[in-house]
């Protein structure tokens, strides 16, 4: 029997289009009704610094360090109250008002907020050095004016043999260094400038360091990186030459004996590592020019510094600088 097709109504070689493929997206139009552009990113304006400085002493004050806020010059931000009529014995803050220096210093944060408030142009702040609970001692090794601290320190380590550890290091705009060490309470380290070596100045009871992310008239102080963010101890050798009494103020070395120094400069010039046997070579010259014992000890500084592999062109180089950067009344 023959089959019959079944009409559906629409033949077989006519059936309806597909509809149209959806056009793919154009790009958009900058600019256009449907696309418009985005909105300007506004430029970022540099971070206020005496907010930066706020911001920076409330987080030094939470982890126990007395803060003041300073000035560009680095001096204290808030005038004192007396300056009209000083008194006697001078008043560190027992009136209850402001403006009395590192005696202000404060973990307090409102307090904190209460003094950057009242010195709006403050850019900078202070630590106050030998207050608990870290009773904290600074290290400011200088780099101006032919100084050279870290090299002075070096010294210092190898003469009395006792390692610097790592501890809290701020980077100074001048190219200097403050390093942050913890002391006992008792006794109290005093401030002094100069009194371990040249180019050492140290922040004890009274005193106080430049804080890291303060600005100041020659740039920014800053944490140097991978330094520990903790002080540690002060090593016991230096902190005894911090604390002993000074020594007398003109002391004449006994005649055709050098100071006992010099065999330990000797030493620190021949024990140079390599990228320092310059360095340490100019400093031990004039330590020894500033002793008056430039003559008798360069040929001993020359030898050893020939022994570092410095050529003979280098050392006489050196050492004729070294003469030149001394003042002719420290010689």
């Amino acid at each position: 029997m023959a089959m019959h097709r079944r009409h559906t109504g629409t033949p077989p070689d006519h059936r309806p289009a597909a509809a149209p493929a959806a056009r793919p997206p154009t790009a958009a139009t900058p600019g256009s009704a449907e696309h418009p552009d985005p909105p300007a990113t506004a430029p970022t304006d540099p971070p206020d610094p005496h907010d930066t400085a706020l911001t920076e002493a409330l987080l030094a004050a939470s982890g126990g360090y007395p803060v003041i806020p300073l000035t560009r010059n680095k001096l204290p931000a808030l005038r004192s109250p007396h300056r009209e009529h000083p008194e006697v014995p001078p008043c560190r803050g027992e009136c209850g008002r402001l403006g009395h220096g590192v005696h202000d210093a404060s973990t307090d944060p409102l307090s904190i907020r209460r003094m950057f408030a009242a010195a709006p142009w403050s850019t900078a702040y202070g630590i106050a050095c030998g207050r608990p609970p870290h009773h904290l001692i600074g290290v400011d090794l200088d780099t101006k004016n032919g100084a050279d601290g870290l090299t002075a320190l070096r010294f210092l380590a190898e003469q009395h043999d006792v390692p610097i550890p790592p501890t809290v290091t701020v980077l100074t705009p001048s190219g200097g260094r403050h390093l942050w060490f913890t002391g006992p309470p008792i006794p109290p380290v005093p401030n002094s400038a100069g009194r371990l070596a040249p180019g050492i100045d140290i922040r004890g009871t009274g005193g106080y360091l430049v804080g890291p992310g303060s600005v100041t008239t020659h740039g920014r102080y800053a944490h140097a990186p991978h330094t520990p963010r903790r002080p540690v101890p002060l090593p016991g050798p230096l902190l005894d030459l911090l604390t002993s009494p000074p020594p007398p103020a003109h002391r004449e070395p006994t005649p055709g004996v050098p100071p006992q120094h010099a065999a330990a400069l000797i030493r620190f010039v021949r024990t140079s590592p390599d990228g320092q046997r310059n360095a340490r070579l100019f400093w031990a010259a004039c330590r020894a020019h500033e002793a008056g014992l430039g003559q008798e000890l360069t040929a001993r500084l020359a030898e050893a510094a020939r022994a570092t592999g410095l050529s003979a062109h280098e050392v006489h180089t050196t050492i004729a600088s070294a003469a030149r950067a001394t003042p002719l009344h420290r010689r």
